[in-house]
This record gives structure tokens, sequence and C-alpha cells, in this order.
């Protein structure tokens, strides 16, 4: 008698009793847990919940009752774990994650497709296709253009610089260097992005050989947008200087401000410079599904590849990205065959030939699930709303005595703002962000400009109205009355 059947999903009785027992309890669980949820984050330190995981058993000898399992991740794991869905988490582009997409995520289980050769992806391959040929008409991305899903912007960003560099090598030099590696001169190969640029730009450089010498970081207007003067400048001095600005790496959406690079004039530098044209869409691609905001992204049709992140502002559970080229053909730099998986030969659709990546998700389809059961109107609603939400809380914020605002005027749904009307800013600011954390009454982000401690809302979840901005806001003066009192005591 098999006595695996229960632990597999398949017709037979004990399978289909032990998958409807087991995730029903996980359902109920869930479902009650964030029933009565009230905070964002239980509040407890870093080396608490360190030690409550440490002490978790590692595995069991015969198999231990699904239930109890089941119990102990809800005591542990869920209940010390940042609850992104709840409206006053408003640190990182970390989004709620819709429900068709968890669903989405269920099947996506079952079925275990492995997105490299299509005999491991049959129907999912297509499905996955089809996505990509809705998201390039989306970017209004020319007939020849194509895409793959990814884990992310760090993974899309990589390959965009790596096809900038093996295509600059090839066009300029007649050098493939998929099969003889860098050429000589490669140490001369320039990156221009700017100074607010996501740093996997200088990380993919030093993954692809480059090193992190090879960025060249442009300064940045009032608006935290890559100045074209500058950028100017800057390629005709290292032209005089023999090297080879090779690429140019556009942010459409940086993270800390949500500023936009300006992509039409950064396309015709590009295009009269010989330079590949990268733009990083991770955070601000979804402006596409935006009828107020989607002229934003005007000129990302001239990109030679563009990253976007679904798993931001298309809410999309954590991972889920995509990478796209203009022209479909680039993707001959990145393709190695094997008789086993993807011979040269066959005719056959295999989407490890456009990857850098072998065993792959099927994550098109918590995306085709979202698009069918939302709608696009209401994504265009969802996202109009937090940049408007954004809008109203940088006006309250600048006409609040006492705040400095980076971005008075956000381009997406990120404001960097400090309080500023005290001796020590940096420590007040600081001590602001780590009891708002440990309070559990909401979350927001730090981070630092021209070296000073600043605070940070990511508005990114649509559920966050202007109430929840001013409940975190009361506790951040509630904290900073709190911090002057020390400083006085002492």
């Amino acid at each position: 008698m098999n006595h695996f059947k229960q632990y597999f999903l398949s017709h037979h009785a004990e399978s289909q009793n032990s998958f409807q027992r087991t995730l029903s309890e996980v359902q109920n669980l869930l479902g009650e847990f964030y029933r009565l949820q009230p905070n964002v984050f239980n509040g407890k330190k870093a080396e608490e919940i360190e030690k409550e995981i440490v002490l978790l058993a590692n595995s069991s000898q015969n198999g231990e009752s699904p239930s109890k399992v089941i119990e102990e991740i809800m005591d542990k794991v869920v209940s010390n774990s940042i609850h992104v869905t709840h409206p006053g988490s408003m640190a990182h582009l970390h989004c709620p994650p819709l429900i068709p997409a968890i669903a989405a995520e269920l099947i996506i289980a079952v079925l275990n497709q492995s997105m490299d050769s299509w005999d491991q992806s049959t129907a999912a391959t297509y499905l996955e296709e089809k996505m990509m040929k809705w998201m390039s008409e989306k970017l209004s991305l020319a007939d020849s253009a194509d895409g793959t899903f990814t884990s992310g912007g760090t993974q899309s960003n990589y390959m965009g610089l790596l096809l900038a560099r093996d295509h600059y090598c090839q066009t300029q030099w007649n050098w493939d260097v998929k099969k003889l590696g860098l050429p000589a001169e490669a140490h001369k190969l320039r990156i221009l992005c700017s100074e607010k640029a996501h740093f996997t730009v200088s990380k993919s450089a030093s993954q692809l050989g480059l090193g992190e010498q090879a960025v060249v970081k442009i300064k940045t207007d009032a608006g935290m947008r890559m100045c074209i003067t500058s950028l100017e400048e800057e390629i005709k001095r290292l032209k005089s200087g023999g090297y080879h600005p090779m690429c140019i790496a556009a942010t459409c959406g940086t993270t800390d401000f949500g500023s936009m690079d300006p992509l039409v004039e950064l396309g015709d530098i590009a295009s009269r410079n010989g330079m590949w044209l990268h733009a990083d869409a991770a955070y601000g691609g979804a402006l596409v599904m935006s009828e107020k905001h989607h002229g934003k992204l005007a000129g990302i049709n001239l990109a030679d590849s563009v990253a976007i992140d679904f798993h931001k502002m298309f809410y999309q559970p954590i991972s889920c990205g995509a990478f796209f080229v203009k022209n479909k053909s680039i993707f001959r730099y990145l393709s190695c065959h094997a008789d086993y998986l993807n011979p040269e030969e066959d005719e056959l659709v295999h989407l490890v030939n456009k990857s850098v990546q072998t065993t792959r998700r099927f994550d098109a389809l918590k995306l085709y699930m979202s698009l069918r059961m939302v709608g696009e109107r209401t994504f265009s609603s969802m996202i109009d709303h937090t940049i408007e939400l954004a809008k109203q809380t940088a006006l309250w914020l600048r006409e609040t005595p006492g705040i400095d605002v980076v971005n008075p005027e956000p381009e997406l749904n990120a404001i960097v703002f400090r309080l500023s009307d005290e001796k020590d800013a940096d420590g007040l600011n600081m001590y602001i962000y780590k009891k708002l954390l440990h309070s559990g009454e909401g979350l927001i982000a730090k981070t630092r400009v021209d070296g000073l401690q600043f605070l940070k809302f990511t508005l990114l979840n649509p559920q966050t109205t202007m109430a929840e901005v001013k409940l975190a806001f009361e506790s951040l003066m509630q904290f900073a009355k709190e911090f002057k009192q020390k400083e006085e005591a002492l």
C-alpha cells in the first residue's frame, strides 16, 4: 500500500481529504487573523523575533500534525511579520497583494510549471507570451518587441545592462562577448545614470566585469530628474578622454522620490551617440494603467530595454517582474542550447532562450487573473488614488511648521520629509522612525538626502487614506515631543 498519497494532490481520496483539510485550516486561520489584526506590526524587537524563530523545530522524524505546525507558523511567523495589507504600512515599495493574485498563487503552486522548456510549461508558455504581448502594447513598444518575466527590477536591470554591453561590443568592435569574454577595451566602457538611480545599476556593472567604476552618475535637477545638460557634457568629456559611453540607464520612478527621468530627451541623446537606452520603470511603469498619469511615461517606447515590477503598483505577490526589449532578436546574446532542454533545431517555444534563469515560476498567471478579475479601470483608479493622496500629503506637510519636504510636488506616491526644528534633527528623525516601528501603529521609511536623515511616506496602498496619514503623523509628533523632553532632561 502506498502511504505517500496524502502528501500530493491527485484523484485519490487520501489526497483530496488532505488537500481540502490543510488548505481550509490555513485559509480560516489567516482570515481570522486579518479580521482581528489592528496594527501593522506587533512591535517586537529584532532579537525577540529571532529567538522565537530559532526555537522552532527544524524538522521532524515521522511527521507532525498539520494543525500543530500551522498553529506554530501563525504564532511565530505570521504574527511577527510586517502586514503590508494594513493601510498604516507606508514605508517601502512593498505592496498589498490582490486577492485574485493570491488565489492564482495556489494554482501556480499546484501546477508547478517550470517556464524554461515547452514540455514543462505547455499552456503556461502561451499565457506568458500573451501577457508579454499585452504589456508591450501598453508600453507602445514596436511590433518587434518581446519580453520575459523576471524576479524583479534587480534581474531586469542586470539583463538590460548585459545586453547593452554585448550589443555595443558586437556592433562597435565585432566582438562576441558570449563566446570570447570581455575585449581588452572593456575597461573603458561607461554607463551613465542619474545620481538617484537604483543601486542595482552599479551592482550589475560590477557583476558584468565592468566594475563600479564604469558607472558615471549624472547630477539631477530640482525635481530629482537626470539633468540633460550635465549628461551631454559628460558624454562629450568621456569621448574626448577615450572612453566608450555605451548606455544611458534612465529611471522612471526613483525609489526615494518617484522622480521620472525625461525619456524623450534621453532617447534622442542615446540615438545621436549610438548608445543603448535602458529604462528602469520598476516603480513608475505601472503608470501605463493610469488614465491621468500615463503621459509621464512619454518616450518609454524609445528605450532599447525596459524593466517593470508587477509586485509594486500592479499589486502582485512577490516576486513578479518583467523585462522587455525593443527588438526581440537581441535575446540571441542570452540564448544557449542543451539537447535535453531546448535543442537548437526544435520548433517549439522554449522561454529559457530569452532569460538568464532556467527554472522559473508561472508568475504570468497571477497578473492575468488580476487583470481579468479587477479590470483595467480599477487598476487606474487605485494608482490615481495613491498619487492624489501623495499630493495632498505633501501639501499638508508643507503647511506644517517645522517640516521640510524634499519633493513638494511628488510625481508618484512617495514623499520625503523631515522634522527640522531641533538641534539634533538627525537624531530626532531616527528616534521617530524607530519608535513608530516598534509601536506597531504605523510603518514609514527612513533615508538620507545630502547626508541628512529624512523620513518617507510611500503611499503605495490604495486602502490608505488621509486619515491614516494624519494618524501616523500624530504619532510622529508625539514621539518628537518625547525626544525633546529626553534631550532637555540631559
